[in-house]
């Protein structure tokens, strides 16, 4: 975790961090706050979205902003792909390698000095699958 000079790591933001870093889940600012009331009953929805986005403003945190859907927020900030169910919207991290050489290859097609890329992967969800499956036999 890198703070920049301009933040301290108040309570609010360590308590949010923690609980951000307790799941893979990738959840809304909504779910974020569910999860850190439990431990700061008196904190505002605002508060930890105005957190949430000031960590991902500093690199602490990652901020997904996939397929027209609510922000969802990422404890895990190197680099990484994730996968998004279509019929929930749920979101998760895929385990295959990081391509670099699709920067290389991006900067000689267009011009451009790339700085990253982001890959999103997009499917079905195993719980979705099955109920989807479910509901054809009944």
């Amino acid at each position: 975790m890198q703070l920049t000079p301009q933040m301290r790591l108040t309570t609010q933001r360590q308590i949010i961090l923690e609980e951000l870093g307790k799941v893979k889940t990738h959840p809304t600012a909504n779910e974020v706050y569910d999860m850190v009331r439990k431990r700061l009953p008196r904190i505002g929805l605002g508060t930890v979205y105005r957190n949430l986005e000031l960590m991902s403003e500093t690199g602490i945190i990652l901020k997904l902003e996939v397929g027209g859907t609510q922000k969802r927020f990422d404890a895990t900030v190197d680099p990484h792909y994730h996968i998004r169910c279509l019929s929930c919207g749920k979101v998760n991290d895929i385990d295959i390698p990081v391509m670099e050489e699709i920067n290389k290859t991006a900067a000689e097609i267009s011009q451009y000095q790339i700085l990253g890329h982001h890959i999103e992967f997009s499917g079905i969800c195993e719980t979705c699958n099955s109920q989807e499956k479910e509901q054809m036999v009944n």
